[in-house]
């Protein structure tokens, strides 16, 4: 068997443990199935007050890429958080480094499930607004496409690296509420960033989902600017980096005390 052979199965199995899981918790399952959905109402209600003349931007637009936002931060980011701490005070993390897995195959098999629940949305989504809502196709689908593989990749790094600093499965709840809140507000989720003061635009530029959001909204509203989507590539990338050398510095293997 060959090492490629013998990673793919090893992430198959822990995957398959993972959706079990996940179908077994009630809470969870609600967080990665309906909360985004559930989010939208919010994310219309804030726009109804909000001019978006001269961004570019119409409502419809507006809550469809934000969806995508809220995929990406609420199945992924907010769901990972809680399974990597459960699966660290169970001790499961911990057995499962006596084995052949890595910890990058552990830490990437635990998130399928939730990464695949957000595709599945995302591409929910992504019809939706075009069959329903009157949204044209994305003008850049590789922006979109890289966007969304930036998100999970930069979710699923986040939300390990938010679990080094998160006690229990309950406090969880409280140590992803100020990402949750900075993102949704900073980062066009609910108010685009467009829409801001200069000097708070600009601080809000360099927020983690921010460049996602922007390589999203601008992928699938055309009209890109070189500069800005090299940038907000950048910007993606750079937060990536850094949870990535958090989480290889930080990240906890067993219960804390």
């Amino acid at each position: 068997m060959t090492t490629s052979t013998a990673t793919v199965g090893r992430l198959r199995a822990l995957g398959r443990a993972e959706i079990t899981l996940l179908v077994r918790n009630r809470t969870a399952l609600f967080v990665a199935l309906l909360m985004p959905v559930l989010m939208l109402g919010a994310v219309k209600s804030s726009l109804d007050r909000v001019d978006l003349g001269g961004t570019g931007l119409s409502v419809a637009a507006t809550v469809i890429t934000s969806g995508i936002g809220m995929a990406l931060l609420v199945v992924v980011h907010m769901n990972l958080v809680a399974a990597y701490v459960s699966r660290r005070e169970d001790l499961a993390l911990k057995r499962l480094r006596t084995g052949e897995a890595s910890d990058l195959e552990i830490l990437t098999g635990t998130a399928l499930p939730a990464t695949a629940v957000a595709l599945v949305q995302i591409v929910v989504l992504t019809v939706a607004g075009v069959a329903f809502f009157g949204l044209g196709a994305p003008a850049r689908p590789d922006l979109v496409v890289a966007g969304v593989l930036i998100g999970l990749v930069q979710m699923t790094a986040l939300a390990a690296a938010t679990a080094a600093v998160t006690r229990t499965v309950e406090s969880a709840q409280i140590t992803t509420l100020p990402f949750f809140l900075i993102s949704s507000l900073g980062s066009g989720l609910f108010v685009p960033v467009e829409v801001l003061p200069e000097g708070l635009a600009a601080v809000c530029e360099r927020l983690p989902m921010t460049g996602v959001m922007t390589l999203v909204r601008s992928g699938w509203l055309g009209g890109v600017d070189t500069g800005e989507m090299v940038g907000a590539a950048a910007t993606a990338l750079a937060w990536t980096v850094l949870a990535v050398f958090a989480v290889q510095r930080w990240f906890r293997w067993e219960p804390r005390r």
